[in-house]
């Protein structure tokens, strides 16, 4: 953990076969070299909070809630919301959007729920090389969510 590194290895390999075709074999003989990078990744997503969004009478039906999140390590590049039942068995809506971060892992998420009922709700943030998950059991009853 911590900053980046770089490692190389190198690695003698006697003989590698190919076989691009019946009855024809080509070898290779020589050094193979690869780099492993160790980056940080996002090491920790958590909900600090979870706000209705009041709407006028006039406006769609569906009660919407943000979600204020934070994370540590490198910053996300892309945040997925799954929507299941309160066991957190079966998933209702799944989305995903790109998301552009530049300084502090602090973002609002807004999403929109069909009908009154209890929620678990998955918030996983990703970049290039990592993942992080949090979730959450929300409430929600008519434009209100706790």
């Amino acid at each position: 953990t911590g900053a980046a590194s770089n490692v190389d290895y190198s690695t003698t390999v006697e003989s590698m076969e190919d076989n691009p075709g019946e009855g024809c074999h080509i070898y290779r003989n020589g050094y193979y070299r690869s780099g492993i990078s160790v980056v940080e990744g996002i090491l920790e997503v958590n909900i600090i909070q979870m706000m209705s969004i009041q709407m006028t009478e006039s406006q769609a039906e569906n009660s919407l809630v943000d979600f204020v999140v934070t994370c540590q390590g490198s910053l996300p590049t892309d945040v997925c919301t799954v929507v299941s039942d309160p066991t957190c068995q079966v998933s209702k809506s799944v989305v995903c959007d790109p998301v552009t971060i530049t300084d502090e892992c602090l973002l609002t998420i807004r999403r929109a729920f069909e009908e009154p009922g209890t929620y678990c709700i998955n918030i996983t943030l990703g970049d290039d090389t990592s993942q992080a998950l949090t979730s959450a059991l929300i409430s929600v009853n008519g434009g209100e969510s706790t």
